[in-house]
């Protein structure tokens, strides 16, 4: 095997436990990403916007991994805000450009299968800054109609927020499509890209978006880490206040620590796609979704575009079986349904349903997403214990 994968250091987390499938609720920290960051927990300690000898590494340490995110979506490093999640990158493109607009009633576009960071951030910019929201439905592939876009603009719209790839099936939205037509109308785009950076290749200004999110935690950096591109010249209402760092964007210290990870993630990313991940892991998945159809006859469906989406992602329904109870019987590996559990009822995925699958097809789903750790043991595995569970009930 050549590339990357062949010298992949061992991952002690993984070694003991059941086959990992579950790369895009939350990847493994790199160890490399670890030992980078470690003496930034120790020896470094310094805060970056100090002027004495013990700010120097903390800072340089800062800047280039501002540079090192910069360069995996083709961006330049002043672009890049620190945040401490997804979530709140989310918020402040979403909060941010709304409050800067100084409209009255601003105008807000998004589409129905988006991440609750966004439609939850939606929904508050409703209740508590007088804004209108207009949330588009999607097509049974899970994507978003340009047409569909072009006819919700009014003159109040200042943001439109559509994800690059869906964290449930992959589905990959017509991101450069979107964008430019949003940028015709007059108002920012935003690109919650969480899900896509890392595992395909995504440049800003080919994409011709505005403001674009990057989380560490699902491409192999700790939980806390994640950033915000910022194009030059747009404006943001801050979503932190004090003393003016990241561009005045988000107050309080850097952790120092935590930007070295998510800056050594990205350059390993980088290398890794360059070397050819996403066919690799695309093969593996492919793989994976034949056994199961030739194990499980007519009873494997898959939810999502075949071809259009992301390269580590599969969401089959099993019919007969509901998704939770196949993978309690399938205790070999670890993945996840779409569903909720709420007082032990289970929901559908609402992003599922948003595509018009009918409730039962919905309850049936699995998400098996491979990432860093996958190997073809893991995915023989995986088959042999999904289709021996669903055989089972």
């Amino acid at each position: 095997m050549s590339g990357p994968h062949a010298t992949l250091p061992p991952h002690t987390g993984l070694a003991d436990g059941p086959v990992y499938l579950d790369y895009n609720g939350t990847t493994p920290v790199d160890p490399r990403v670890a030992e980078a960051m470690r003496p930034h927990l120790t020896d470094f300690f310094g805060n970056p916007s100090s002027s004495h000898p013990y700010a120097v590494t903390p800072r340089r340490a800062l800047a280039e991994a501002r540079a090192q995110v910069a360069d995996l979506i083709g961006a330049r490093p002043g672009e890049v805000v620190f945040t401490s999640s997804g979530s709140e990158a989310d918020l402040l493109a979403l909060r941010g450009a709304v409050l800067a607009s100084g409209r009255p009633r601003p105008h807000v576009i998004t589409q129905a299968t988006e991440h609750p960071a966004v439609l939850e951030t939606c929904s508050a910019l409703e209740r508590l800054h007088g804004a209108r929201v207009t949330v588009l439905p999607v097509d049974s592939d899970g994507l978003l109609c340009p047409a569909a876009l072009a006819g919700a603009f009014t003159e109040d719209t200042v943001l439109v927020s559509v994800m690059a790839a869906n964290n449930e099936t992959g589905a990959l939205q017509p991101v450069a499509e979107l964008a430019a037509l949003t940028r015709s109308r007059g108002a920012l785009f935003h690109c919650d890209a969480a899900q896509a950076v890392g595992k395909i290749p995504l440049d800003v200004g080919e994409l011709s978006v505005d403001l674009l999110t990057v989380v560490g935690h699902k491409m192999y950096a700790p939980k806390g880490a994640a950033a915000l591109y910022v194009r030059d010249g747009v404006r943001l209402e801050p979503v932190v206040y004090g003393g003016g760092q990241e561009r005045g964007l988000r107050a309080g210290t850097e952790n120092v620590a935590l930007a070295v990870a998510l800056g050594t993630a990205a350059q390993l990313a980088a290398t890794e796609l360059a070397d050819g991940a996403p066919a690799r892991l695309a093969a593996w998945r492919d793989d994976l979704h034949q056994r199961l159809t030739d194990g499980l006859p007519g009873r494997v469906h898959l939810n999502g575009p075949e071809k259009n989406r992301l390269p580590n992602t599969l969401n089959v329904s099993v019919d007969g079986v509901l998704g939770h109870e196949l993978l309690a019987g399938a205790h070999q590996i670890a993945a996840s349904t779409g569903s909720a559990c709420h007082s032990g009822t289970h929901t559908p995925s609402p992003v599922l349903t948003a595509m018009g699958l009918d409730p039962a097809r919905a309850l049936g789903a699995l998400r098996l997403s491979l990432g860093r750790w996958t190997t073809s043991g893991d995915i023989e595995t995986a088959a042999t214990a999904l289709i021996r569970a669903a055989a089972a009930q």
